[in-house]
């Protein structure tokens, strides 16, 4: 349920025969958005609209049912369990855990209760071109869902439990003691060219040989594993699900596996270590989505060391918010920090790890709704993208504030980015966007190229909208920018490629990779996502992404040639999404 808006159209204004009352009623949600009539057939959300993360591992929590209050539609056990579900899988994500808005509007029943269960389920069905998806001519949910939804909206909110030291300790788990763990290296695992695949809806990750191409082990993880991290030596890969399950696994073991594992809420996304010399592989950092919060950890065991809570002020307009997500954690190369990025508040953190027990904490104010972002070349400067404000920020890690905010386009999403050297504007970061077709390439130098630094030197046009991540690598002459949420399964199928050195024409043109149809894959969409190089970037990896029930696959292109070079393909690759070579990952090469 991306925000309810307040438009509608001549076609739902007809059906329903709304009221000038109730047409007030809708601005109460977004004024902003006012128009009296538009065409249902528009009602189709773009790209950038359908990414929106939600919050469905919370919805198989227990959570107890709130009181009816006089008036309110009763709900049985079963319909609060779905409804519960539906919220957490499909709206919790923009609207909020405890429906007080987020990225959406705010749903709480001051608000949902003068529009009423007519207009609600109305618009949940009907949707709207401001940003609210038209959940029931999609054909996405049922007229019965529909109605239980527009009920369950007019009723308080639930609120999941909280997950505090007693929770996380309780879930904390070391399957091999430090000291009964190698000291080298046990096997010939070429580790530095190793990558760390994915498997979404398996709750698995796949160590693949980079060299060999032959999957080596697969690994129970938590659910749908949102990134794999590794350790400053490259020795341990940490996973995490968006059950916001840790898995510490050790690459020198015989036969690499698990050694420790841990909870650390209920939803997560975000797992780091430190890299500070002198640091690296002491500490742990996660963030959590629910409850709203950071835990740093032992590197090592993961014992979990302290949790701190990110509920607080939003940077602009000073109003407490109860449910700042954490998004992107990054470990800072010129202080031993840890760099927090908190959704809804707006804030950057910087979290100094030197004496957790006295935890000092720098508190940049940046902007909303911060989401993915990496280092530039020098590995200096972080740009992180607040997606829904259009912008990027960019911090500078060493002396510990904020150098510029700069407008790219609508929802940019880098992943961690890809920097290159353009052949005019010297060294620029690039992002692609979700909600269009731009790429944006943001200058990176503020010494050797001043007049570019911090604002978009060029913009270039891709295949369209619905872009996840960017890629190239330092001994590449390539970027590349995959479409896998565009509604055209052609173009979420394939991959643009621009040569870097033609960046510096008027008009520089990209050439498209069939991947999907490399793959020899013939059923499904075949998205195709996240780019990733090996160890010597000479080879570009990509997930060719079916639902579970279909076949999926990973293509490796030849990054010279651009031409076929691998399909890897294996029943147990169950929804291959992000891949994370360790040398790339460990040494912040993008």
């Amino acid at each position: 349920m991306w925000g309810l808006a307040s438009r509608l159209t001549s076609k739902l204004t007809t059906a329903l025969i709304l009221s000038t009352s109730l047409v007030v009623s809708a601005a109460i949600i977004d004024t902003a958005h006012a128009q009296s009539t538009t065409d249902t057939e528009k009602h189709d959300t773009s790209p950038g609209g359908q990414y929106e993360p939600s919050m469905d591992v919370i919805g198989d929590e227990d959570m107890q049912q709130p009181g009816t209050k006089p008036g309110d539609p009763v709900l049985s056990e079963a319909e609060f369990k779905r409804a519960n579900k539906i919220y957490f899988e499909r709206c919790a994500g923009c609207h909020g855990v405890l429906r007080k808005g987020a990225t959406g509007k705010a749903l709480t029943t001051d608000i949902t209760k003068p529009l009423g269960f007519e207009y609600l389920r109305d618009f949940i069905n009907y949707g709207s071109p401001g940003g609210m998806p038209n959940w029931g001519t999609s054909g996405d949910m049922e007229v019965d869902d529909i109605s239980l939804m527009a009920r369950y909206l007019l009723n308080d909110p639930a609120q999941p439990p909280e997950f505090g030291m007693t929770e996380v300790k309780a879930s904390w788990k070391v399957m091999v003691p430090v000291a009964d763990r190698p000291t080298k290296q046990m096997n010939s695992i070429d580790l530095d060219n190793l990558f760390s695949v994915t498997l979404r809806d398996s709750g698995e990750v796949a160590l693949i040989d980079g060299g060999t191409k032959e999957i080596i082990k697969i690994i129970k993880t938590g659910y749908a594993v949102h990134i794999s991290r590794m350790s400053a030596s490259g020795r341990y890969v940490f996973t995490i699900g968006r059950d916001a399950k840790i898995t510490l696994i050790d690459l020198w073991m015989e036969d690499p596996s698990p050694v420790a594992e841990i909870k650390v809420g209920s939803e997560a996304r975000s797992v780091e270590t430190s890299k500070m010399k002198g640091w690296e592989d002491r500490y742990a950092i996660a963030g959590a989505y629910w409850p709203p919060q950071y835990v740093i950890m032992d590197g090592a065991t993961l014992e979990p060391l302290k949790i701190v809570s990110t509920r607080g002020m939003t940077y602009d307009t000073q109003e407490f918010h109860p449910e700042p997500r954490v998004a992107a954690i990054v470990a800072s190369h010129y202080h031993p920090e840890f760099i927090v990025n908190v959704k809804e508040t707006g804030h950057i953190l910087m979290v100094n790890y030197e004496d957790i027990k006295n935890l000092k904490v720098t508190s940049i104010e940046a902007e909303r709704f911060l989401h993915d972002g990496g280092f530039d070349a020098s590995g200096r400067y972080f740009l992180v993208a607040a997606n829904a404000r259009n912008k990027v920020a960019v911090v500078d890690t060493k002396e510990g504030k904020l150098v510029a905010l700069i407008e790219t386009g609508p929802k940019p999403h880098p992943g961690r980015g890809a920097n290159l050297n353009h052949p005019k504007f010297g060294p620029v970061w690039v992002t692609s966007h979700l909600g269009d077709e731009t790429i944006a390439l943001i200058g990176t130098d503020p010494d050797g190229h001043p007049d570019n630094a911090w604002k978009v030197v060029q913009t270039l046009e891709g295949q369209g909208g619905g872009a996840l991540f960017v890629k190239t690598h330092p001994k590449s002459n390539h970027l590349y920018v995959d479409t896998p949420l565009n509604p055209e399964a052609e173009i979420a199928s394939s991959i643009a490629v621009f040569k870097i050195d033609e960046l510096g024409e008027e008009e520089p043109e990209y050439e498209v990779l069939p991947i999907g149809e490399w793959s020899g894959i013939d059923e499904g969409v075949r998205r195709v996502v996240q780019g990733e190089y090996n160890q010597a970037g000479d080879e570009v990896w990509f997930s060719v992404w079916n639902n579970a029930a279909q076949e999926s696959a990973i293509v490796i292109v030849d990054d010279k040639t651009l031409t076929l070079k691998h399909v890897i393909k294996d029943k147990r690759l169950v929804t291959p999404t992000g891949k994370f070579n360790v040398f790339n990952t460990r040494a912040d090469v993008y």
